[in-house]
């Protein structure tokens, strides 16, 4: 059975998606140069019509 991803969540909110797909594209890059799989990150709009990111590296996905 596939357990849910446990979601770390970037400790910033957004005012635009693009500030938010910055802080994507650079935790993407950071792993890409490293040796182990890269996270799985999301963009999420908030009801306060702000951005949230947020990622995991649960092995499993």
């Amino acid at each position: 059975m596939k357990s849910l991803p446990r979601w770390i969540y970037y400790r910033k909110t957004f005012r635009s998606k693009f500030q938010a797909g910055c802080i994507k594209a650079k935790l993407e890059d950071n792993w890409q140069a490293g040796y182990e799989n890269g996270p799985l990150v999301e963009i999420k709009k908030l009801r306060t019509d702000k951005y949230i990111v947020r990622y995991t590296y649960d092995e499993q996905i």
